[in-house]
């Protein structure tokens, strides 16, 4: 059974936006605060943002100001708004709990961001 299930990526320009969707199953969505991570080549998955169940907010340094992680609960979905993006940010994009709250068997597939310089 997928659980985890993640849309938007592509390519952009550097400057561009993206909107990254994911769709959870209840039993992750409703467990506690929801995340989105990202894996570039060669180098760790990293927590990029999170977002707990009252709406509290958290993200890296490095896209601080530039993204934005939201939840809808009624769509037990995620998203991620991506802008003025640098080609650093160039990863594939996972959701999932936030750290604590990992769901380590239901990593989905992932959305490839590339952005070009």
């Amino acid at each position: 059974q997928v659980q985890l299930v993640e849309s938007g990526g592509g390519l952009v320009q550097a400057g561009g936006s993206l909107s990254l969707s994911c769709a959870a199953s209840a039993s992750i969505f409703n467990t506690g605060p929801m995340a989105w991570y990202r894996r570039a080549p060669g180098k760790q998955r990293e927590l990029v943002a999170s977002i707990s169940g009252n709406g509290s907010t958290y993200y890296a340094d490095s896209v601080k100001g530039r993204f934005t992680i939201s939840r809808d609960r009624l769509k037990n979905t995620v998203y991620l708004q991506m802008n003025s993006l640098k080609p650093e940010d160039a990863a594939v994009y996972y959701c999932n709990g936030a750290p604590g709250f990992i769901a380590y068997n239901s990593w989905g597939q992932g959305t490839q961001v590339t952005v070009s310089s």
